[in-house]
């Protein structure tokens, strides 16, 4: 399957230098580039279309997400283009992601998408960007999702109607569910993919996108909770008992007895109990996300009792 037609779509907004080095690493791999720009103010259009980019300006008048962007450019791919290399503007992609990727795929008809090691350009410019790194660290073989860069079959994908548009995050994993339901899988490569550039320097930009997750997780449960799926049930139970329920309880019993403050030692106990299968920081992190989570969990319940949607939540 390496003589198999591969384009590319690439989404970004203000990625400056990152989007240049993005595309520029797809120019040797992917037979046709399309970039998706979701209103840039930093010349990124010019940038792309010099580049050799065919650019899809997004109508921000209408409300934006990734999913969108991503279902703008797979629409305008040509009749014959096979498989589609989906990367995020601040990626750029292995030089033998794509061939590696597309030789799997043909020795594996079953399977819909792959996805390879995504790393972290600058892990140690900061404790956050680090943690993205450790994110990205999954196991290899069969998986239940992949992340924003996947090289994935463009039938099955738009025989399914594409990313979900109205998921402000987690769109990725929605659709990867949505094809296992039919029977396809996913798959995770031992092999080099992407450099990402989170440039992620403040507690404020790690809460925000904590946040987001927390939201994604409910709204993941809300659609496809029920039985047999259970998507992201566990993880927004989980992010409510530890990060809203269980302070919140403490709290109360405290009023009839200071002594019961005490009870908030089950934290750092849970930091410990987490150290024996993972790094101290991220245990830290681990049971610290909890409150954020819980946060874009209940705001995504608070909204839906309204009737509201919101925006996208932005960390950077």
């Amino acid at each position: 399957m390496t003589n198999t037609i591969v384009d590319a779509v690439v989404i970004g907004r203000n990625e400056g230098d990152r989007l240049l080095a993005c595309l520029a690493s797809l120019h040797d791999q992917a037979r046709q580039i399309i970039y998706v720009d979701s209103g840039s103010s930093d010349g990124s259009v010019a940038a792309a279309r010099d580049l050799g980019a065919r650019v899809i300006e997004l109508d921000m008048s209408l409300p934006f997400t990734a999913a969108r962007a991503r279902n703008a450019g797979m629409a305008v791919l040509a009749r014959d283009c096979a498989l589609v290399m989906f990367v995020d503007g601040d990626c750029t992609v292995d030089p033998g992601w794509i061939t590696a990727a597309t030789t799997f795929l043909g020795d594996h008809p079953d399977i819909a998408v792959v996805c390879g090691r995504r790393r972290e350009r600058f892990p140690d410019n900061s404790v956050y960007n680090h943690l993205c790194n450790e994110e990205w660290n999954t196991p290899v073989g069969e998986a239940s999702a992949c992340g924003g860069d996947a090289l994935m079959r463009r039938a099955p994908v738009q025989e399914l109607g594409g990313y979900r548009e109205d998921l402000i995050a987690g769109e990725e994993p929605e659709l990867c569910l949505r094809l296992r339901a039919a029977g396809w899988r996913i798959w995770r490569l031992d092999a080099e993919m992407t450099l990402h550039d989170a440039q992620m320097l403040r507690f404020a930009q790690w809460w925000t996108r904590a946040r987001r997750a927390g939201y994604a997780f409910a709204e993941g449960a809300a659609l496809h909770g029920a039985p047999p799926q259970r998507h992201w049930v566990k993880e927004t139970r989980r992010s409510l008992i530890w990060g809203f329920a269980l302070p919140l309880a403490i709290a109360l019993a405290s009023l009839f007895s200071c002594w019961l403050l005490l009870s908030l030692l089950v934290y750092p106990m849970q930091i410990l109990r987490l150290s024996h299968r993972m790094a101290t920081t991220s245990a830290v992190f681990s049971v610290l996300g909890k409150f954020p989570e819980a946060q874009g969990a209940l705001e995504h319940r608070w909204l839906r009792i309204t009737g509201h949607r919101r925006g996208l939540i932005e960390y950077k």
